[in-house]
């Protein structure tokens, strides 16, 4: 038997024993990385618990630590080992936090070589980590893109969810010389992760489609400096993003990590049937409700909803 097969029937069986909000209104959540200068492991901790003190359908962690914490194997596992304990499905984000500002002894950076670690240790599975497991199916189970395992896809109820590596910080574009190989190869990958995920939720008539991610693709530009103008990593992502949100019949929502300090709560911004909302400075809860007239909505501790 296949692995492709197994996964698919693994997946068959998960849908079979889906709770029942599974197939009614349902809500997840999405912690953000944004741990401000404080103890990170706790206040992970303190996420998971009160998400798994909610009844969420699963929840997204959009990156394990913050750009000040150290990127060791050690802190990393000891992050994993938090995920694994919570009660609620999770599902990993790599945020750039997580891999881009990491350098070696030497002060050299050490981003590829961290981002590869990152992908043995958070995406080689084939369900979400917690006590609820989801079944994912990833784009590595492509043989030409076989490293991009971040990139996951699941559902629940009529809506399909996906992870795409898009991080914070301009997409991890570099204005170095030469060639920016990491970028440019992810470009490649995640254009062909949209477009069969567009094209599977059509396909499957679905009725939206949830993107995690931790730049904000539909964010402000990098800004010009007086020497040289700053090419702007999510302009390609962006426009695919528009085009087949344009030709899909339903919703599309980009939850991102991409956090602003603000007295507002989040709230969904939408553009025709294309909206974003970024996860603020704790954690987000979205509530999936066929009765809603854009099907989503942010919702408070109180339950109110936005």
């Amino acid at each position: 038997m296949t692995r492709l097969l197994l996964t698919a029937l693994l997946a068959v069986a998960a849908i079979a024993a889906r709770p029942a909000w599974a197939a009614q209104d349902f809500a997840f959540g999405m912690i953000s990385h944004a741990f401000a200068g404080g103890d990170g492991d706790q206040a992970l901790r303190q996420a998971i618990a009160e998400t798994d003190a909610d009844n969420l359908a699963f929840v997204v962690v959009n990156g394990i630590k913050s750009p000040s914490e150290p990127c060791d194997d050690g802190l990393y596992s000891q992050r994993r080992d938090i995920l694994s304990h919570a009660q609620n499905g999770v599902i990993m984000s790599l945020a750039a936090s997580d891999w881009i500002a990491c350098r070696d002894r030497q002060q050299r950076s050490d981003a590829i070589e961290r981002l590869a670690r990152m992908r043995e240790l958070f995406y080689s599975g084939e369900f979400s980590f917690g006590a609820s497991k989801l079944p994912l199916l990833r784009q590595s189970l492509t043989a030409k893109f076989r490293s991009y395992a971040e990139n996951a896809r699941w559902e629940v109820g009529n809506v399909l969810f996906a992870t795409v590596n898009l991080p914070a910080g301009n997409n991890h574009f570099l204005l170095d010389g030469g060639r920016n190989s990491e970028f440019e190869d992810r470009l490649i990958a995640n254009r062909n992760w949209l477009q069969h995920l567009f094209a599977f939720a059509a396909l499957k008539k679905s009725a939206a489609i949830v993107f995690f991610t931790d730049g904000n693709p539909f964010g402000p530009p990098p800004k010009r400096s007086f020497f040289r103008t700053q090419r702007d990593g999510f302009a390609e992502t962006r426009r695919s993003f528009s085009d087949l949100a344009g030709k899909f019949r339903g919703r599309v929502l980009i939850v991102h990590g991409d956090t602003v300090k603000s007295k507002t709560p989040p709230h969904i911004l939408w553009s025709g049937n294309l909206g974003s909302v970024g996860t603020g400075e704790r954690w987000l809860k979205i509530v999936v409700d066929e009765h809603l007239p854009q099907l989503f909505a942010v919702a408070d501790a109180d339950g109110e909803r936005r």
